[in-house]
């Protein structure tokens, strides 16, 4: 919810025209809100995919499956996710300059509705390697529980197939079910977060991009969290 009302609602705003609806201090704090709200939404996906994981593999040990299924653990992870992307991005702060100027589209690389001059090479490239290591890091350990959750599924079916084909009933097995879901799942998480990152690094790259361009790149950013 916060990653569609700082970033979606803005950006529907001044695509229809809205023009200087946020002053200084707001172009700062959504966009700040924004960057945050999205990477605690990755972070806390791929723990909630990593704590399935841990409750499905029977290879994980009875102590830590109780243990990192604590309250406390739960909770202490996503207070940690909350902490990392507050500092992380705290360079927005001073990168987002103010309320969109008409006179000056160069300007506007990410945001419709603020002005985001280009950064330094140095960075830039910092900035760059670390979004590309936390977000690959958490689709790569999605893609990875995700796998080893449909595995565990498959084998489990495997096992109580001769049960099953006692019985008269048509109806899809649960794991049948549950592989359906969690293979859908993945997909649309994946493939969202990975073509927002590539049309946002394109849209860096050029140096007018077109508003058709940023606006399916907010579209395409917005698709998982809808």
């Amino acid at each position: 919810n916060l990653v569609l009302c700082s970033k979606g609602v803005p950006q529907t705003l001044a695509a229809f025209g809205l023009e200087a609806f946020l002053d200084g201090a707001g172009c700062k704090l959504v966009s700040y809100l924004h960057r945050v709200a999205r990477g605690v939404s990755l972070s806390t996906t791929c723990l909630l995919s990593g704590f399935q994981a841990i409750k499905l593999c029977p290879s994980i040990s009875r102590w830590m499956e109780v243990r990192i299924r604590s309250p406390k653990c739960i909770v202490l992870c996503c207070f940690l996710c909350w902490v990392l992307h507050l500092v992380v991005n705290i360079h927005i702060l001073r990168y987002i300059t103010g309320p969109k100027n008409s006179k000056n589209k160069s300007m506007d690389k990410t945001y419709l509705f603020c002005s985001s001059p280009n950064p330094g090479r140095l960075l830039f490239s910092v900035m760059a390697v670390l979004y590309l290591f936390t977000d690959g890091m958490c689709l790569a350990l999605v893609v990875w529980t995700s796998g080893s959750m449909v595995l565990v599924l498959h084998r489990h079916k495997q096992r109580v197939q001769h049960i099953r084909s006692s019985s008269l009933s048509p109806r899809t097995s649960h794991e049948t079910r549950a592989t359906h879901t969690i293979l859908i799942l993945v997909s649309m998480f994946v493939s969202f977060h990975a073509l927002a990152a590539v049309l946002s690094y394109w849209i860096t790259q050029m140096d007018n991009p077109s508003q058709w361009l940023m606006s399916i790149t907010v579209l395409v950013s917005s698709g998982f969290p809808t």
